[in-house]
C-alpha cells in the first residue's frame, strides 16, 4: 500500500466515524497564527502543567471574523493563547497536511466561567497567604498630595488624571512611572514600577495605577496573581483605576480603593484635600474665636481691677481715719495733737495708693491694647491684605532672587484672597 493510500484509508476511516464530527471539545489555546484561516494548536495538561495531548486546528477565513468576533464581544476577552476554549470541530485528516480540528463555533460561556474560576483562586489563595485585606487597610495620609503614578507613557487616561489634579489648585506631586498596560508585557512591567517607587517609598503618600479605556480584552493582563500579590503586601495605599466603571479585575479586589476612571481618581484626591483645607479653616477659625474670647475676658477683668481697686483702698484707708477719729475724741489735746499728723500721713497715702493703682492699671490695660494691635499688624493676612505676596516653591516661601530656579519650576504666589500659579520660563 502506497503511503498515500494508507492516509486516504485512514482520512475514510476518521471522516465516516460519527464520533469524529461536530463534537465539543475543551482545551487550552496556544500559537494562534491569523493569516486568513486562523491556525492555531489546543492543548490539555495535567494537574502538574504537562501537556497530555494536542493538536492542531484550524478556523477557516469564511466564518473566523463571526465565530472570533461573537466570542471576543461575549467573553471581553481577545482570541489568543494561554485562555481555555470550548469548540465545537471535527477531525479532518489530509493525505499532505495531516490531521487538524476544523472548527466551526465557540462556546464563550465555558471561557467566560474559566476567568472566573482563576479569579476565585487568586483571590482564595491571597487569603490563604493572609495577605488579601493587607493594603485595604492602609490609611491614607491625609492631605495626599504626594503621588506615584503607573501608567503609560502619552496614554489618555494619564493626561486626563494629571489634567484633572493640577486644575485644582492644590501642590500636588505626582511622577510617571512607566509600564505597558497591554500585553505579555505588562505584568513585568507593572512589577518594575512598583519596585521602584518601593526603592524611594519616603517621597510618596500613595500609588496610582491608571488605564484608560478600551476593549475589554486588553485588560486579561491584569488577572494575574503576581500583580494582586504585589498591590496587597505594598507599603502605601493603592488606588486602581483601570478601564470603564463596567469593567472589573482581581486588582480591584486587593487595592486599598477601586475607581472607575483615571479622572475619578484624580477626583478622589482633590477631595480629600478640599476636606483637609475646610477642616484646617474651622480649626483657624476655632482658634481666632477662642483668643478673642480670652482677650475679651482678660479686658474686662482689668477694667474691673481698674474700677475696683481704688474703691477697695479707699474704704480701707476711710475705715482707718473713722477709727482714729473715734480715738482723738476719746482722748485729751495732748494726744489728739500727736494723733493728727498720722491722720493727715494716712489721708495721703490714701491718695498716693489711689493714683499708684489707677496709674497700674492703666499701664496694663494700654500693654494689653498694643499687643492686640500688633497681634493684628502682625498676622500673615493683615500683611497680604497690604499688597505684599508671597512666593512659595514646594510650599516653602522664596526669600532670594539669588535662588536657583530652573525653566518650568511651578511656583505659587499668595494673595489675600486666593493663589496663582506660575510656570517659570
Amino acid at each position: 500500500m502506497s503511503l498515500y493510500g494508507l492516509t486516504r484509508l485512514v482520512a475514510d476511516l476518521i471522516g465516516g466515524h460519527p464520533g469524529t464530527q461536530n463534537v465539543w471539545v475543551t482545551a487550552e489555546l496556544s500559537d494562534v497564527n491569523r493569516r486568513g484561516h486562523v491556525y492555531m494548536e489546543l492543548i490539555e495538561k495535567n494537574s502538574d502543567g504537562q501537556a497530555v495531548a494536542k493538536a492542531r486546528a484550524v478556523i477557516w477565513a469564511n466564518v473566523a471574523p463571526q465565530i472570533i468576533g461573537k466570542f471576543e464581544r461575549a467573553t471581553g476577552q481577545r482570541f489568543e493563547s494561554g485562555i481555555k476554549l470550548m469548540v465545537k470541530a471535527s477531525v479532518s485528516m489530509h493525505p499532505l497536511y495531516g490531521m487538524s480540528l476544523v472548527i466551526t463555533d465557540i462556546n464563550p460561556e465555558f471561557t467566560m466561567g474559566d476567568l472566573v474560576r482563576r479569579r476565585r483562586e487568586i483571590l482564595m489563595k491571597l487569603q490563604s497567604e493572609g495577605i488579601l485585606e493587607d493594603n485595604r487597610k492602609l490609611v491614607w495620609h491625609v492631605p495626599s498630595l504626594r503621588i506615584a503614578v503607573i501608567s503609560a507613557p502619552g496614554a489618555a487616561g494619564y493626561g486626563d488624571f494629571v489634567d484633572q489634579l493640577y486644575s485644582a489648585g492644590f501642590r500636588f506631586t505626582t511622577r510617571l512611572f512607566p509600564a505597558v498596560m497591554q500585553g505579555d508585557r505588562t505584568v513585568p512591567t507593572v512589577l518594575a514600577a512598583f519596585e521602584a517607587i518601593e526603592s524611594e517609598i519616603e517621597k510618596w503618600d500613595g500609588v496610582v495605577v491608571i488605564r484608560g479605556g478600551g476593549a475589554t480584552s486588553d485588560l486579561a493582563a491584569f488577572e494575574s496573581y503576581d500583580l494582586a500579590a504585589r498591590i496587597a503586601c505594598f507599603p502605601l495605599p493603592v488606588i486602581v483605576g483601570i478601564g470603564h466603571e463596567r469593567d472589573v479585575t482581581v486588582l480591584d479586589y486587593v487595592a486599598n480603593m477601586r475607581v472607575k476612571t483615571p479622572t475619578a481618581a484624580a477626583e478622589w484626591l482633590i477631595q480629600q484635600a478640599v476636606e483637609e483645607l475646610e477642616r484646617l479653616k474651622n480649626l483657624a477659625s476655632q482658634l481666632h474665636v477662642s483668643v478673642s474670647e480670652r482677650l475679651a475676658g482678660q479686658r474686662e477683668q482689668l477694667s474691673y481691677y481698674h474700677a475696683s481697686l481704688p474703691l477697695v483702698a479707699t474704704t480701707y484707708l476711710t475705715k482707718k481715719r473713722t477709727q482714729l477719729e473715734r480715738a482723738m475724741s476719746s482722748v485729751g489735746a495732748f494726744s489728739a495733737r500727736r494723733i493728727a499728723p498720722g491722720l493727715q500721713r494716712l489721708d495721703g497715702l490714701a491718695q498716693r495708693l489711689q493714683m499708684l493703682s489707677s496709674g497700674a492699671v492703666n499701664r496694663q490695660k494700654s500693654l494689653l491694647d498694643s499687643r492686640m494691635s500688633l497681634l493684628e499688624a502682625l498676622s500673615p493676612q493683615a500683611t497680604l491684605k497690604r499688597g505684599y505676596t508671597i512666593t512659595k516653591i514646594d510650599g516653602v516661601a522664596l526669600k532670594s532672587a539669588k535662588a536657583e530656579i530652573i525653566s518650568g519650576t511651578r511656583i505659587v504666589t499668595c494673595l489675600h484672597d486666593g493663589e496663582i500659579v506660575s510656570i517659570i520660563k
